[in-house]
């Protein structure tokens, strides 16, 4: 003949001796502590008939219950009185520390039960996702002008007209302007007198650039007009301009230059 053994599974010792205390329907301040031992290790005992692992804490369990059953078994000392101090006190009972931890236990057990309901209730809710309220809200107008005096006011005004004067100015530069044609003459006029000269001689410091430029454009008229010859004798050497003496300086006062 087959016997089923059906286990509940618990999450501890203090677990399973709550169900055994509600299954045997009694207060947990008057258990008795021999039957609620031999339930107990009747427990366990089906644990390893089914090869099922038994943890230390239940076994710690089993070691406080049959300790505290042998401890209610055993002839309680006489009482030894004087007038100082009482040796043993008979009120206190080995249950109480055990009664006390599943008081405790029983508690936070009911707590955890009705945080579970609320959270199964909970899970039976489903919130709609909020929507982006930002386009129905009224835009607050803003005074760009809070926060400043009027004096602040006549200040930007002052400064923009201010602004705006200067740019209305304006102002004429004008520039001395020497056309290749005088350069020509000039450097013809300083050719007569030396006939060869450097080119370094025809720059002044005071010249401004386009004065350089005109002064090398009027050297290369002359080479081109063959009046001239210029030459170096080494390279970046300074050039040397040797008048040839082919014309004369009327003649080339008349010549019509470009540019």
């Amino acid at each position: 003949m087959s016997v089923l053994y059906k286990l509940e599974s618990f999450e501890g010792p203090l677990d399973l001796l709550l169900h055994l205390i509600d299954k045997a329907e009694i207060d947990i301040h008057e258990i008795s502590i021999s039957e609620i031992t031999t339930q107990y290790m009747g427990y366990l005992d089906a644990m390893k008939d089914l090869e099922l692992e038994v943890t230390s804490e239940f076994l710690v369990m089993a070691a406080t219950l049959l300790a505290i059953k042998s401890n209610q078994l055993l002839p309680k000392p006489p009482v030894f009185e004087d007038e100082f101090e009482e040796w043993y006190d008979d009120s206190l009972d080995p249950r109480d520390e055990l009664i006390q931890r599943l008081i405790e236990y029983r508690r936070f057990k009911g707590i955890a039960e009705q945080l579970r309901e609320k959270e199964h209730e909970r899970s039976l809710v489903y919130s709609r996702e909020a929507e982006d309220m930002t386009p129905f809200q009224k835009e607050e107008f803003v005074n760009p002008l809070e926060g400043l005096h009027v004096s602040d006011i006549v200040k930007a005004f002052q400064k923009a007209i201010n602004k705006a004067a200067r740019r209305d100015s304006f102002s004429t530069v004008q520039r001395d302007e020497i056309s290749v044609k005088d350069r020509i003459r000039d450097i013809v006029e300083v050719l007569r007198q030396h006939e060869n000269i450097r080119f370094s001689r025809l720059i002044r410091e005071d010249m401004e650039k386009h004065e350089i430029v005109v002064t090398f454009l009027a050297i290369l008229e002359l080479m081109k007009m063959k009046h001239i010859r210029c030459f170096q004798h080494a390279l970046f050497d300074d050039i040397v301009i040797n008048w040839r003496g082919e014309a004369d300086v009327d003649g080339i006062s008349e010549v019509e230059i470009d540019y």
